[in-house]
């Protein structure tokens, strides 16, 4: 039999935390994969979940909005920012966070506005899509105070590529789900019910998250007031105030993404391809070192699904020159470069799926 539905207690409505402004990310099409990949569902689901996710030992730009822009960010706001992404780094997660002064030479482009009181940030490499005068990641209010220095977190969660956790599909939560709707009509928020349902009572697909736990800690967690959660029932009485610090899940899933990188780098050899022994989601790095300046083509070998990308190391820091995603795509990922004698260069090689043989490999010729 089913479960009657609850109504929010007067006791919940009285007591607990109200409701605050949260994160607002836009919605975001479902990935255009062919109609083979989809009947894979190993395949698709490899596919999916990876394909928002850094190359490990990227190093991500970013750029506060300045000068009369109506993105702005008071220096105090950076401040709070740059402490944020010290604490991800501290992790000791393999990517690297390096602020410049040029929106144009920046991956994440910051901004900060009161006025339109939102905080929102495009998920992982999505990021690369926004338009070079726009921001990736903005943020809404105070920065400074506790609350907003979780909101600083969560912002570069979703710039790792990290979802909503209390949109975890395996999380086992019901909604009151007109509570929430009148709640977030109302201010901070003033959402309507589409901005409503996408940031917080629809689930995400299996195939987007990583395990099988909810983790009501972690920093992706919103906060919410007493008699919006049905279930668990604690939290429609209580309401659910998660730290707004990193959890242990968080630390653990940015590990298992972008795990520190090695000392020393195995040398790829012209014209030898290296096996990839590798499982989905997990990574490999070869050095380059060219006996020649000429244009030389970096490729894969075998039936799997990768992100494929070209480093040139200038002075201990990888700089980004080509790639390719071959995910979804029945062909080899290839990058086509000129690379000079007696300079160093790193490929990185992401895998989405193993494909049949379980097994691939690179080559430089």
């Amino acid at each position: 039999m089913a479960r009657a539905r609850r109504s929010p207690s007067k006791k919940a409505r009285r007591s607990g935390p109200t409701t605050k402004p949260f994160c607002s990310i836009p919605a975001r099409p479902v990935p255009n994969l062919a109609p083979h990949v989809m009947a894979n569902s190993l395949r698709a689901e490899a596919i999916i979940r990876t394909r928002l996710k850094w190359v490990n030992g990227t190093v991500i730009h970013y750029c506060f909005f300045g000068g009369s822009s109506r993105y702005a960010v008071p220096k105090k706001q950076a401040d709070a920012i740059r402490g944020a992404f010290r604490k991800w780094k501290a992790v000791g997660i393999g990517l690297e966070f390096q602020e410049v002064d040029q929106l144009s030479e920046a991956e994440v482009r910051i901004g900060y506005s009161t006025a339109d009181g939102e905080s929102a940030s495009s998920v992982g490499r999505e990021v690369l899509s926004v338009p070079v005068n726009q921001p990736t990641t903005v943020y809404g209010w105070d920065l400074t105070t506790p609350y907003g220095s979780g909101t600083a977190l969560h912002e570069l969660g979703h710039v790792l590529g990290m979802e909503h956790e209390h949109q975890n599909p395996f999380a086992g939560i019901l909604w009151h789900e007109q509570a929430v709707y009148d709640s977030l009509a109302k201010p901070p928020n003033s959402w309507d019910r589409a901005t409503t349902y996408h940031n917080i009572l629809e689930k995400l697909s299996t195939q987007q998250v990583q395990g099988s736990k909810w983790d009501p800690d972690s920093i992706m967690e919103y906060e919410f007031e007493p008699g919006l959660i049905d279930i668990p029932e604690k939290y429609d009485i209580n309401g659910l105030t998660p730290p707004g610090t990193l959890s242990n899940a968080d630390r653990r899933w940015a590990r298992q993404w972008y795990p520190p990188l090695k000392a020393r780098l195995t040398k790829l050899q012209p014209f030898e391809a290296a096996a990839a022994d590798l499982a989905a989601g997990q990574q490999i790095d070869f050095a380059i070192n060219p006996t020649e300046s000429r244009k030389y083509t970096v490729e894969t070998k075998g039936a799997s699904d990768t992100l494929l990308t070209l480093f040139e190391d200038i002075k201990g820091k990888p700089r980004f020159l080509a790639g390719d995603d071959d995910s979804g795509e029945d062909r080899n990922a290839s990058v086509t470069y000129k690379l000079f004698k007696e300079r160093s260069y790193i490929v990185r090689l992401r895998l989405y799926y193993p494909g049949q043989s379980g097994k691939t490999s690179v080559m430089y010729s």
